[in-house]
């Protein structure tokens, strides 16, 4: 009876796919100069408080 393995690499290829997602976002910040894009309209608030 021959114990063979499968799957045995399942967390490693997790591993490798989650390093390669996070450098990819790393490297899309500095391209794009470290600026975060707006999402949408951002809403312009305005607060006048009273002169005492």
């Amino acid at each position: 009876m021959s114990g063979n393995k499968t799957g045995g690499n399942t967390g490693l290829g997790i591993l490798v796919g989650a390093m390669l997602v996070l450098v990819a976002g790393i490297a899309y910040y500095l391209f794009t100069g470290g600026d975060v894009p707006p999402i949408g309209d951002e809403p312009e608030i305005q607060i006048d408080l009273p002169d005492n």
